[in-house]
C-alpha cells in the first residue's frame, strides 16, 4: 500500500512537473482568471471589483502627481513586460528563426496577413459607418499563449512543423498587431516626448554596445523610455517592443573563444588554489572568479536568457492579471440579443469565421505560387485546425478594444464577442485537430 502511495505520489509529481513546463498550464490559467472576472463581475461583490480596479495608485512630489488606475497600471505598465517578451520573440524569429529569410517566412507571413485582414474585413462589413467602426482591430489578433496552450492538449500527435507553423504566424501576427497599435490607436502624438524617448533608447543601445553592466543604469533607462512614451501619446506597451529591439539575440563572444578563455582562467584559479575565504581576502582571486562570470555572460545570448526569466512571470502573473482586469463584463439581459449587436457578430465572425479563411486560403496561394511549402508531416487538414485555434483573440483582441472603445458602453459589447469567439475557436479547433491528427500510438 505505501509503495502504491509512493508510486502515485511519484505519477502526481511528474504530471505537475509537466503540467507546470507546458503551454497548457499557462491555458489554463488564463481561462481560470477570465472566468474569475466573469464571475466577480456578476457576483454580488460586481461594484467592490470594479471600484476596486479604477482605485489610483501613484506617487506625488512638491505639489505634483503621477497616478493611474490600477487597471491602467496593469495595462500600461505590467503589459510592457509580454510586449517586451513579444519584441525578443519577434527580434529571434526575424534573425534566426522562421522568418529569417524569404523561403521561410512566405507561408507564415502570408498565412498571418491573411489572418489579419480578412476578420478586419468582415468585420468592417458589419460595422461600416457605424459607432463601433474603431474596432476594426479587435479581430485581427491571435493570443499566442491560449492557441498554443490548445494545440499542446495533443501532446506528441502535434507534428513538430504545425506548432512551429502556429508560433511563426502568431509572432508575424503579434508584429502586425503592434503596429495596428502604433499606427492607428494612437490619437496625439507629442514630438518632444517622442524625441526623448528616442534619445533614451540610443543611450540604451550605446549603453548595452558598451557593454555597460551596471544594471541600474540600463533600469533608469528603459523606465526613462516607458515614461517618455507613454507621454508621447503613442501606447505606452510600445516601448516593451523598442527596448526589446536593442537586446541582442546573437551571443557577444563566440563560443568556442568563450571555451579556450575560461578554460585559462580556471587553470590559473587551480594554481592560485582558490577558495571561499581567498576570494574575501584576495583581490586578485575575486577578479578572476568575476572575469570568468563576465565572460559567460557575453557567452549567452542575452535575448533567449531574458524570454526564459520572464516567460514564467508573463504566464504565472501579467497574463492571469490582465485576464482578472480585463475579462470582468457585467452581463445584462439576453446574451443572445448581445451577440447579435454589429460589433459583437463582427468580432465572433472575424475571428471564428475570417481567421481560418484568411490564413488557409492565404496558405494555399503561396504555395500553389511555388514561393512557400507546408513543413514536413503537416497537411491542410492540420493548416485548418490550427486557423481556428488562430481565432483564439482573447489577450491581445481585449488589449486593443480597451484602446478602441476605452471606458464607453461599447466595451462590454466587445468583451461579449471576444470572449464568445475565442471559445468558439477553441472547440472547432480542437475538434477538428482530433480528426486530423492521429491517433495516439498509431
Amino acid at each position: 500500500m505505501a509503495r502504491k502511495d509512493r508510486d502515485g505520489g511519484r505519477s502526481f509529481l511528474g504530471f505537475f512537473e509537466w503540467f507546470v513546463r507546458s503551454e497548457v498550464s499557462g491555458s489554463a490559467l488564463l481561462l481560470a482568471a477570465a472566468v474569475a472576472a466573469m464571475a466577480l463581475a456578476n457576483s454580488p461583490w460586481s461594484a467592490r471589483y470594479f471600484e476596486i480596479l479604477g482605485t489610483y495608485v501613484g506617487v506625488s512630489w512638491a505639489g505634483a502627481a503621477f497616478e493611474l488606475s490600477l487597471q491602467h497600471w496593469i495595462n500600461d505598465g505590467l503589459m510592457v513586460v509580454f510586449f517586451f517578451v513579444v519584441g525578443l520573440e519577434i527580434k529571434r524569429e526575424l534573425l534566426v528563426g522562421e522568418l529569417s529569410s524569404l523561403k521561410k517566412a512566405v507561408l507564415p507571413v502570408a498565412a498571418a496577413v491573411g489572418g489579419m485582414a480578412f476578420p478586419a474585413l468582415l468585420f468592417a462589413a458589419f460595422n461600416h459607418g457605424g459607432a463601433a467602426a474603431r474596432g476594426w482591430g479587435i479581430p485581427m489578433a491571435t493570443d499566442i499563449a491560449f492557441a498554443l496552450g490548445a494545440l499542446a492538449m495533443f501532446g506528441s500527435r502535434v507534428p513538430l512543423g504545425l506548432k512551429v507553423f502556429l508560433m511563426a504566424v502568431a509572432i508575424a501576427d503579434d508584429l502586425g498587431a503592434v503596429a495596428v497599435i502604433a499606427i492607428f490607436y494612437t490619437s496625439e502624438i507629442k514630438l518632444l516626448a517622442l524625441a526623448a524617448a528616442g534619445a533614451l533608447l540610443a543611450a540604451l543601445f550605446a549603453a548595452i554596445r558598451m557593454r555597460v553592466r551596471r544594471r541600474g543604469i540600463l533600469y533608469l533607462l528603459i523606465a526613462g523610455i516607458w515614461l517618455a512614451v507613454f507621454s508621447s501619446g503613442v501606447h505606452a506597451t510600445v516601448a516593451g517592443i523598442l527596448v526589446a529591439m536593442m537586446i541582442p539575440v546573437r551571443p557577444r563572444v563566440d563560443p568556442a573563444i568563450f571555451i579556450e578563455e575560461a578554460g585559462h582562467r580556471l587553470e590559473r584559479m587551480r594554481q592560485l588554489n582558490v577558495t571561499a575565504d581567498s576570494l574575501i581576502s584576495d583581490r586578485e582571486h575575486l577578479d578572476h572568479v568575476e572575469s570568468v562570470h563576465a565572460a559567460a555572460e557575453d557567452a549567452l545570448p542575452a535575448g533567449l536568457v531574458l524570454e526564459r526569466v520572464l516567460h514564467p512571470i508573463q504566464v504565472w502573473l501579467i497574463l492571469p492579471l490582465f485576464a482578472l482586469a480585463n475579462a470582468g463584463v457585467r452581463l445584462e439581459g439576453d446574451v443572445l440579443e448581445v451577440l447579435a449587436q454589429p460589433l459583437a457578430l463582427g468580432i465572433l465572425v472575424g475571428l471564428v469565421v475570417g481567421k481560418p479563411l484568411g490564413i488557409v486560403l492565404l496558405s494555399w496561394l503561396a504555395v500553389r505560387s511555388g514561393h512557400g511549402a507546408l513543413p514536413d508531416g503537416v497537411s491542410w487538414r492540420h493548416v485548418i485546425g490550427v486557423g481556428c485555434l488562430a481565432g483564439i483573440g482573447f489577450t491581445m483582441s481585449l488589449f486593443i478594444s480597451g484602446l478602441a472603445f476605452l471606458d464607453t458602453p461599447l466595451m462590454a459589447t466587445a468583451k461579449v464577442g471576444i470572449l464568445s469567439a475565442s471559445l468558439t475557436s477553441t472547440i472547432i479547433g480542437i475538434v477538428l485537430l482530433s480528426w486530423a491528427l492521429p491517433e495516439p500510438g498509431a
